[in-house]
């Protein structure tokens, strides 16, 4: 990373480690500090969002995607071409940079000490900050690392490093691919990929999920407009991989992409009732599918509605009863099962999802337990009462 980058990167708030690697706080760090709600990975899969730190060990990516909310400052490549930083520094030093940005939040309103002591002992590592995390040699080494100190790790890839993926050991505890469209022309126009092959290195790395022992997810983000139509076409894809998981999650707008005339813009976000209605659809057609043999079955497993995000899951695998999944994570199990060193599967280490973070539960992924607070906005289409005091949500 030059001068220039790291400062842009520096100005966005990442901490660049050594010369490849950063690490960021999330918001929802932040508002789960304030006890007031958690990311929808907690709603999902248990985990403590103040305790969470998202890093990355290669800052640089082989996509330019419309909606990355880093605005293209990091740098971009098709294959390793940089200096190489042990995974140690980089464990070390993401974690002295993430508890350096923690002990900044003392005395911030409604964050205990208790908080922040819990805080300063990250137990989960999102590897999806910026970049593409498996382009770095010893990304086997670093999550083992991570694991050894009872870390957590939830590694998201592009889909452009298949043999990466293949390479990967099974001790990963939740690894995702991206899967920004349903075929070759719409990712090309919103992955804005450096390889010519993208597709084809796409469908490979979604191939080689099938072989994967650990919990695997398909993430989807919707842009209206870019991919959210050919809804069957992601069906197609399903089929090569048949992941644990899918995530199926509205854009987030970050302001413009500098993709010209394909920059994003409010309209291309959807509302939660749109990510909703795909995965319904989604849903029916999978099924479908499953009844001629050709994919296991999906459920409607949880939703998170203040992330505009909903979860399918492989009944097979993770549905209890109706109405009932295991889609959370025994994290004391699964570093218990790594130690062992002996081979384990995915369903091993799941644990009960509670009934609030369920598909149609009232309180809509938000976890009960915590203060929920909301903000009138005017865009809504049906705006709340003008007459409640207007509060914020997860600020």
């Amino acid at each position: 990373v030059g001068s220039k980058i790291r400062a842009n990167l520096t100005k966005q708030g990442y901490h660049v480690i050594g010369s490849h690697s950063g690490v960021k706080l999330c918001r929802w760090t932040k508002a789960m500090l304030r006890g007031r709600g958690g990311c929808y990975k907690h709603t999902f899969y248990g985990i403590a969002s103040h305790q969470c730190m998202e890093a990355t060990p290669s800052l640089a990516c082989a996509n330019k995607c419309t909606f990355c909310w880093r605005h293209h400052t990091n740098p971009v490549g098709t294959h390793w071409r940089w200096k190489e930083d042990d995974f140690l520094t980089i464990v070390d030093g993401a974690i002295t940079e993430h508890c350096r940005m923690i002990k900044a939040y003392r005395g911030t309103p409604g964050v205990t000490p208790e908080k922040v002591a819990e805080g300063m002992r990250p137990r989960h590592c999102a590897l999806s900050l910026v970049g593409e995390p498996i382009m770095y040699p010893h990304i086997n080494e670093l999550v083992a690392e991570l694991h050894r100190r009872h870390i957590s790790s939830f590694l998201v890839t592009n889909g452009q490093f298949p043999d990466a993926i293949a390479n990967l050991r099974d001790t990963v505890t939740q690894l995702y691919v991206s899967v920004d469209a349903s075929n070759q022309v719409d990712l090309k126009r919103i992955d804005r990929p450096l390889f010519r092959d993208a597709w084809d290195r796409l469908k490979l790395s979604l191939s080689l999920l099938k072989e994967k022992r650990q919990r695997t997810v398909y993430r989807l983000t919707i842009v209206a407009g870019f991919n959210a139509d050919d809804i069957e076409g992601y069906a197609r894809l399903v089929r090569l991989g048949m992941p644990d998981l899918i995530e199926v999650k509205g854009v987030t707008y970050c302001g413009d992409s500098g993709g010209g005339e394909d920059s994003l813009s409010m309209k291309n976000v959807p509302y939660h009732a749109d990510v909703r209605a795909f995965v319904e659809e989604l849903c029916r057609l999978l099924n479908a599918d499953h009844i001629d043999g050709n994919v296991p079955a999906y459920g409607l497993a949880c939703e998170h509605v203040h992330s505009c995000c909903c979860l399918m899951a492989r009944k097979d695998l993770y549905e209890v009863s109706e109405g009932r999944w295991r889609t959370w994570i025994d994290y004391d199990k699964f570093h218990s099962l790594v130690a062992s060193g002996e081979p384990f599967e995915a369903v091993d280490y799941a644990a009960e999802t509670p009934s609030w973070s369920t598909w149609g539960a009232p309180e809509e992924g938000f976890d009960p337990s915590m203060e929920r607070v909301r903000k009138v906005r005017n865009h809504h289409p049906n705006p709340p009462d003008r007459h409640q005091p207007p509060l914020v949500e997860g600020q």
